[in-house]
């Protein structure tokens, strides 16, 4: 059953300060939801939640921790009654080849971009499931989650882990009969912060030593092309028309979806992966 009506519905969005997260919640505030924004970011939330007007609620919230995502739940039914739209959207970025990521690196992108999602998962879902309406699950994962690509290897596992994820949810709520639907954000390059992430790097995830140089140029050319990207408001939009259709996969509408196909046909075919992204071409 789509969440078709979305109008005095709540919603809650992580990720919320900037980026697609923010542009969600705005989005949502103008379809008449109420809305929990949620974000590590406190000063930028507060800013984003006032400028988002409506019924909002703002919760600073480090979804790397399964406590302060389960005290966003019990702040989210204690305000508002119910939930109806969980958007697990927090994501960091780091770059660097596989074998020179540093451990550090490797933990903080699991510890936000994935079990961010699942503790989200885990914290939402079962009250969603027990007020038997329908709902919706929305987890921002990115093209990177269906596609391969050198230097950011660390970044494509959390992504590609956050699709089997979600997909894995969908089958169980399926089977389960359940009033809640899934739906897998897959963004290309959009216009966010996403290439500071640095700048909400908690202390126990600390950056170790000098950048080495697969880091410090793949992570330019992240900057480079999400300054070049589409505005976070075309991913709200694309959110909407999704959750309103009940429809799994949110995909990237310019030559990632090639690339998206380039990796499905290595696997039909058993071929060697081939490198597809969109190189962005000089003037």
């Amino acid at each position: 059953m789509p969440l078709d009506t979305l109008a005095g519905r709540v919603a809650v969005v992580t990720g919320a300060a900037s980026g697609i997260g923010r542009a969600m919640a705005e989005r949502f505030v103008a379809e008449g939801m109420r809305v929990v924004m949620a974000d590590v970011e406190k000063p930028r939330l507060e800013e984003a939640a006032h400028a988002a007007g409506g019924d909002v609620l703002a919760v600073p919230t480090d979804v790397s921790r399964p406590d302060a995502v389960e005290a966003l739940a019990a702040r989210t039914l204690d305000a508002f009654g119910g939930v109806h739209l969980v958007c697990n959207n927090a994501g960091v970025f780091v770059g660097g080849s596989a074998w020179e990521t540093p451990l550090e690196d490797y933990a903080w992108l699991i510890d936000v971009n994935v079990w961010g999602v699942v503790h989200g998962i885990r914290s939402f879902v079962p009250r969603m499931l027990a007020r038997g309406e329908p709902g919706h699950v929305v987890n921002t994962a990115s093209m990177a989650g269906m596609t391969s690509a050198p230097y950011a290897a660390a970044y494509y596992l959390t992504k590609h882990a956050v699709v089997g994820l979600s997909e894995g949810l969908y089958h169980e709520l399926a089977f389960a009969g359940s009033a809640v639907g899934v739906s897998v954000l897959c963004p290309e390059a959009i216009a966010t912060g996403i290439g500071n992430s640095e700048r909400v790097r908690p202390e126990r995830h600390p950056s170790r030593g000098p950048r080495v140089e697969s880091a410090t140029l793949t992570e330019q050319a992240l900057r480079d092309a999400v300054g070049a990207g589409l505005a976070p408001a075309v991913m709200a939009d694309r959110v909407v028309r999704a959750v309103r259709d009940n429809r799994f996969y949110i995909l990237a509408e310019d030559a990632w979806v090639d690339a998206c196909h380039a990796r499905l046909d290595d696997v039909r075919l058993r071929r060697n992966p081939t490198f597809a992204i969109p190189v962005p071409q000089g003037e």
